[in-house]
C-alpha cells in the first residue's frame, strides 16, 4: 500500500475508533450469558451494529424480531381419552369457529358417545386455524380434530373494541354538538381560559331546553308494528290434512347403544317378569309426616325412590343372588356374589334412558339415598354425567310410574341380574279385614334372570319388599 493510499484511509480509521472503543464497551457489559435484553439494547445503540455485523449479516435487532415470531406455533387438538371401553364417537357440534379466539381449557366441540357427550378442550390459548374434520364425522381417539395456532389473543381484537368504545362517546358529542350549539362552546372555553367560564353561566339554560327534542324524536313503534305482521306469515307452515311427508332422523350414538344392549338381554338372560301389589298408605303416610322437615332440616325432598332403595337392601339380605351376576365365555359359568350394594336408577332423558348408579347404597341410609339420587338426576338431565357415574351397577330400579305406567315389564340390563319396576299410584277397592276399602295400590314387576334366579327366591324377594313398604317400621328392626 502505498503513502497516498494510507493517508487516503487515515481519516475513516480515525473516525471509527470512537465507534470502536464504544462497541468494545457495549460488549463487556454484556455478560458470559447475554440474554436478549442486552443484545438489543446494545443493538438499538447503534454500536454493536457498527463493529461486529459482518456483510449479509442480520442485525441483532432483526434477530430478535425473528425469533419473536417463531414463538407462535401451530398445534393439533385430538380427540382425547374418553373411557377404557369408549374408542370412538361422534362429532356432534363445533363450539367455536375457524379464526376464533379461545382460552385454555376452553371447550371447542362435543362427542357424542354410546354413553355420555364428551368435550374437547383447548390444551393452550389461541386461535382456531383449521378444522380437520366435519360434524356428524365418526372419530377415534387420538384423531386429529382441529389446528391451533397458540398465541395470545390478538391485538386487533382489542385495539378495535377500545376504539370502538373510544368512538362511541365521540359519537355522542357529535351528536349533541349538532343539535344545541352550546355543548360545543362549553368545550372551548375549558381549553381557552377559566376566566371565560362565567360567562357561559346562562348557555346551560339552552342545552336544558333543547336536549328535549331528541327525546320526542325518538319514535321505535314503527318497526315494532312492521315486525307484528311477521307472526302471521309462519301459520301456513303448519302441517295440513292429509299431509304424508316423511322425515329420516339418524340415530344417535346412545340411542343404538341402549338398542344393542337390550336386545343382546334378551339372546342373553332367561328373562321371566313376576308381579304383585302393593299398599301405599303407610309410606305416603309416612312421607307426608316428614316430607317438611326433612327438606327444612337436610334441602331434600323426600320421595318413594329411596324407600325402595332401602327396602331391596334390606331383602337382599334374606335373596343375596338377586345381587350377585353370571361371569365367564360363553354366556358365562361363574357366580359372582357382592357385599356391597350398587343401584341403578333409569333416568329418562332426551337422548334416551341412562342408568347412573348410586354407590354402596347399603351404607346409606333414606335420606342420604335421595339426596344421591336427586344429584345423579339432575346431572343427567343436564348432560353432564360422567363415565363413573354409570359404571357398574349391581341392581336396577326403573320407575315407570312417575310417566303414567300402570303395569310392565322391564328388560334387565346386563350383567346385572334382576330389575325392579314401578309403576303409577292408582286408588282402588280392596279386601281389608273383611271390609271393602279405597286404598292407593301400585303395581310391582321384577324381572329377573331364570339362570341364576329360581320362582321362589324371585318371589320372596317381591314379597319381602312389599312387606317392607307396607309397614316401614319393619326397616327400621
Amino acid at each position: 500500500m502505498s503513502g497516498q493510499q494510507c493517508l487516503r484511509r487515515l481519516p475513516c480509521a480515525v473516525r471509527a475508533v470512537p465507534a470502536l472503543r464504544a462497541g468494545a464497551r457495549a460488549v463487556n457489559k454484556i455478560s458470559a450469558t447475554p440474554s436478549y435484553s442486552a443484545v438489543s439494547r446494545a443493538s438499538s445503540s447503534g454500536l454493536l451494529s457498527q463493529v461486529s455485523r459482518r456483510p449479509g449479516q442480520l442485525t441483532t435487532q432483526r434477530l430478535w424480531s425473528i425469533e419473536q415470531t417463531r414463538t407462535y406455533a401451530d398445534t393439533v387438538v385430538k380427540v382425547p381419552q374418553m373411557a377404557e371401553s369408549i374408542t370412538e364417537g361422534t362429532l356432534k357440534q363445533w363450539s367455536k369457529q375457524v379464526g376464533d379466539y379461545v382460552e385454555a381449557d376452553e371447550e371447542i366441540a362435543t362427542i357424542e358417545t354410546d354413553k355420555i357427550d364428551v368435550s374437547v378442550n383447548a390444551p393452550e390459548a389461541g386461535t382456531i386455524k383449521e378444522f380437520l374434520v366435519n360434524e356428524e364425522d365418526t372419530v377415534t381417539v387420538g384423531q386429529d380434530l382441529v389446528k391451533l395456532e397458540l398465541g395470545g389473543e390478538p391485538s386487533g381484537g382489542k385495539k378495535e373494541e377500545a376504539s370502538s368504545e373510544a368512538k362511541e362517546p365521540a359519537d355522542k358529542e357529535q351528536e349533541t354538538s349538532s343539535q344545541p350549539s352550546g355543548e360545543q362552546e362549553q368545550s372551548k372555553p375549558k381549553e381557552e381560559s377559566a376566566p371565560k367560564q362565567e360567562d357561559k353561566q346562562p348557555e346551560p339554560a339552552k342545552q336544558e331546553s333543547k336536549p328535549e327534542p331528541p327525546k320526542q324524536e325518538q319514535k321505535p313503534q314503527p318497526p315494532k308494528k312492521d315486525s307484528k305482521p311477521s307472526p302471521p306469515k309462519e301459520e301456513p307452515k303448519q302441517a295440513q290434512p292429509g299431509n304424508r311427508d316423511e322425515r329420516r332422523v339418524k340415530m344417535n350414538r346412545m340411542r343404538l347403544r341402549i338398542a344393542e344392549r337390550l336386545k343382546q338381554s334378551q339372546n342373553t338372560a332367561a328373562s321371566l317378569t313376576t308381579f304383585n301389589e302393593v299398599d301405599m298408605s303407610s309410606i305416603m303416610e309416612f312421607r307426608k309426616l316428614y316430607k317438611d322437615e326433612i327438606l327444612k332440616t337436610k334441602g331434600v325432598k323426600l320421595g318413594f325412590m329411596s324407600a325402595f332403595s332401602r327396602a331391596c337392601i334390606l331383602a337382599m339380605r334374606d335373596v343375596p343372588a338377586v345381587n350377585a351376576s353370571i361371569e365367564g365365555p360363553n354366556g358365562g359359568d361363574t357366580i359372582v356374589y357382592r357385599d356391597y350394594v350398587d343401584i341403578s336408577v333409569a333416568v329418562a332423558t332426551e337422548k334416551g334412558l341412562v342408568t347412573p348408579v348410586v354407590r354402596n347404597a347399603e351404607s346409606l341410609d333414606m335420606v342420604g339415598i335421595e339426596s344421591a339420587i336427586a344429584e345423579l338426576g339432575k346431572k343427567a338431565r343436564d348432560n353432564k354425567l360422567t363415565i363413573e357415574d354409570m359404571a357398574g351397577g349391581t341392581f336396577t330400579i326403573s320407575n315407570g310410574g312417575v310417566f303414567g305406567s300402570l303395569m310392565g315389564t322391564p328388560i334387565i340390563n346386563l350383567p346385572q341380574t334382576a330389575v325392579l319396576g314401578l309403576h303409577a299410584i292408582k286408588d282402588k277397592p280392596v279386601a281389608m279385614n273383611g271390609k271393602v276399602e279405597i286404598r292407593p295400590m301400585m303395581y310391582l314387576a321384577l324381572t329377573y334372570d331364570h339362570r341364576l334366579l329360581d320362582g321362589r327366591e324371585a318371589v320372596t324377594f317381591l314379597v319381602k319388599i312389599k312387606e317392607y313398604i307396607e309397614d316401614p317400621r319393619k326397616m327400621l328392626l
